[in-house]
């Protein structure tokens, strides 16, 4: 299958979460880091699964909030309660990763609330198209 798109991790997201990532799971982050990438290289294949859902979109971006499980262990994608948060830019095919988080990384009783709030405050240039 031919890759469509471009994957970049921001800076917010390597410096937050994914460092609780790397530190639980070690070598099998790595495999998960991998397969994140590979599913987003084609994002477009993905969104036509439940794995994938298009949060909100402006012009030839969208905000979209993805599922997946970390290798190596029993839970699917969809239980995990591991999401990643991804700007796609459609024009320019690139992935950007903007948050990477599990269910035990947000406090707040609203997941949705809580990631929104971290999306408009360390990424300005996307607050517009939540």
């Amino acid at each position: 299958m031919q890759v469509n798109f471009s994957v970049q991790f921001e800076k917010f997201a390597e410096s937050h979460f994914i460092k609780h990532f790397e530190k639980k799971y070690r070598n099998h982050w790595l495999t998960t880091r991998k397969a994140i990438i590979a599913s987003l290289e084609r994002i477009d294949a993905l969104l036509l699964t439940d794995r994938a859902e298009t949060i909100s979109s402006k012009g030839s971006l969208r905000l979209i909030k993805t599922k997946f499980r970390v290798d190596g262990t029993k839970e699917s994608a969809k239980t995990s309660g591991n999401r990643c948060i991804v700007i796609c830019d459609f024009d320019k095919k690139i992935v950007a990763v903007l948050l990477v988080y599990g269910k035990t990384n947000l406090s707040d009783h609203n997941e949705t609330a809580q990631w929104q709030s971290l999306v408009r405050a360390n990424y300005p240039e996307y607050k517009n198209i939540l």
